[in-house]
């Protein structure tokens, strides 16, 4: 018979054992430092956890937007990170656009198909379509002014399945330890559509879009444009480098940043409805489409409205 060891055994790490993963509580905080909670008297507030993401009722989007509820809807964005209207029947590529437009004008996806309405996407996905957009993503983060944010209605939902999910990113960056956000505070990224489009293209497609849709740079922690927040703002698909660190280096930091979107503490999870419109801050958050409804058919309808340079 072997000896049996007396020495204590070491239990082995989880295989997500990253620096940054850790147990226990969070910073979880709605409002950037010294902002105070809004008030709202024409909309209702049903938040989906107590610092991201709200339900808003009491409003029908059909209906002409007055400039008070329109600055209203404004505060809740900025607020709440991503809004929900659900019930909205008789809503419309127009009143879409009319919606969108109390944030800004309309900036068109250069890979989406297109509708018969300007700077209106279609997403169509069924038996012959799998969904591709199942991966932690900012809209429009390969352009030089990213999307300020997105708007998305349901036009056709599954009978199961189909729900998105978003990520604050505001609350990934106050997570992170302090000699992280030492280190990060002065580099800039590298993002470029070519990895994750360009795999659907030949060489003679990807040059002709390279000419207009270079690579582009931004910070790897932005300051958001409206609020002054700190935001974390790489993601897997479009962030391909950072910038002056060796290739190993960029590689083993960018792993541990954009794991930061996959924390729950830090998500919310929302379920498509017929008459469902989801708006988001997309320098804020990133979101990811659930792919579990196929081939099940999911149409949605998508505005992204045009951003600025971010710093």
């Amino acid at each position: 018979m072997h000896d049996v060891a007396t020495h204590p055994v070491s239990n082995p790490k989880p295989v997500l054992d990253k620096p940054l993963m850790h147990y226990g509580s969070r910073v979880l905080e709605r409002l950037a430092p010294g902002a105070e909670p809004c008030t709202y008297r024409l909309i209702e507030i049903s938040p989906m956890t107590p610092h991201f993401g709200a339900v808003l009722g009491g409003v029908d989007l059909t209906r002409p937007i007055t400039e008070e509820l329109a600055e209203e809807l404004r505060r809740a964005l900025l607020e709440w990170k991503v809004i929900f209207f659900r019930n909205q029947t008789g809503f419309t590529a127009d009143h879409q656009l009319a919606l969108s437009g109390i944030w800004g004008p309309p900036e068109p996806n250069p890979f989406f198909p297109k509708t018969g309405t300007a700077g209106v996407s279609r997403l169509a996905k069924d038996a012959k379509a799998a969904g591709n957009k199942n991966i932690w993503h900012s809209d429009h983060s390969f352009m030089a002014a990213p999307a300020l944010g997105s708007v998305l209605r349901a036009v056709e939902v599954p009978a199961a399945g189909g729900d998105t999910m978003w990520a604050d990113m505001g609350a990934a960056y106050d997570n992170l330890p302090d000699e992280t956000k030492a280190r990060i505070e002065n580099l800039t990224a590298v993002h470029d559509w070519e990895p994750s489009w360009g795999a659907l293209m030949n060489d003679e497609q990807k040059t002709a879009f390279r000419r207009h849709w270079p690579q582009v740079e931004h910070p790897v922690a932005v300051r958001h444009p409206r609020s002054g927040r700190r935001t974390l703002y790489v993601n897997e698909p479009f962030t391909t480098r950072i910038k002056g660190l060796s290739d190993a280096e960029s590689r083993e930091l960018l792993d541990i940043l954009v794991l930061q979107a996959r924390i729950p503490e830090y998500q919310v999870r929302f379920h498509w409805e017929p008459d469902s419109i989801a708006v988001w801050d997309n320098i804020a958050t990133q979101h990811y489409a659930i792919n579990d409804y196929f081939p099940q058919r999911r149409v949605m309808e998508r505005i992204a409205i045009a951003g600025v340079r971010l710093s």
